[in-house]
């Protein structure tokens, strides 16, 4: 998608595949492919909308729209932009400006509470995009109202755009920080199926009062040796043999990954 178009966040993306994949495709999310509004989907924002790439893969595979509207990925007559926005079946939320997700998904969670509606939300953050203000205001927010129907999973890849992050914003400090604004936290392996999975089944029927926070440890560029851990790959499309190299070292995790 990312090649035909000359555009597309793939190292920020390859460190959320597993993680969108357990949610939609390891039976997490309640939704229903067919029929992309329907009531009691559960609702799930990805707040890091420049990983979109991972998510229309994802909901081409399970249904929400043919796969051949990939290739038309930021291309004209289609409907897949660079961030995730409403005209594309399966995205609940336009999302894309980063601060702003939790914001939506605690007012989706706390509509769900008024009206008595049983479907859960779920917003995906950047480890980066949780140095916003917005991200802590909604947190103590979503803790003051209990909504326990509210889980964030942060990827946390330790890479913002163009740096490293510091050592203040660790799991472990990550996590310290979410409890003291009123969450519960869990720190995760994010490219461990086997892991994430019995985690991210939490979102469901939680008996503490408290919003759920789950910090994915990731790596930003996962599968391919020259992406990961380096801050160039943010905005960048492999050309000549480094796509040699990256399509191979590709098919070969695809070829030893046991779904």
């Amino acid at each position: 998608m990312a090649l035909k178009a000359g555009s597309g966040h793939i190292a920020s993306a390859f460190s959320c595949v597993e993680i969108l994949v357990s949610l939609y495709q390891g039976g997490v999310l309640r939704v229903k492919p067919g029929n992309a509004l329907y009531k009691k989907r559960d609702r799930f924002v990805l707040s890091k909308g420049h990983a979109a790439i991972a998510l229309y893969a994802v909901l081409a595979d399970l249904g929400f729209f043919p796969s051949s509207r990939l290739d038309k990925f930021i291309q004209e007559g289609g409907h897949l932009g660079v961030h995730p926005e409403l005209k594309t079946p399966g995205i609940d939320v336009l999302s894309g400006s980063l601060g702003h997700g939790l914001s939506v998904g605690s007012g989706l969670a706390l509509g769900a509470k008024l009206d008595k509606e049983e479907y859960v939300t779920v917003v995906l953050l950047g480890d980066g995009e949780c140095q916003e203000g917005m991200i802590w205001e909604a947190a103590l927010f979503s803790a003051r109202h209990n909504l326990n129907n509210l889980s964030v999973i942060i990827d946390h890849n330790k890479l913002s755009a163009t740096d490293f992050l510091k050592e203040g914003l660790s799991a472990q400090a990550l996590s310290k920080k979410w409890e003291a604004f009123g969450w519960e936290s869990i720190i995760v392996e994010g490219h461990s199926f086997e892991k994430l999975l019995p985690v991210l089944g939490c979102v469901h029927n939680r008996y503490s009062s408290k919003p759920l926070a789950i910090i994915a440890v990731t790596t930003k560029g996962k599968g391919v040796s020259f992406m990961e851990n380096k801050p160039i790959w943010h905005y960048r499309i492999p050309s000549g043999n480094e796509l040699k190299i990256a399509l191979k070292e590709l098919l070969l995790v695809e070829k030893n990954t046991n779904y």
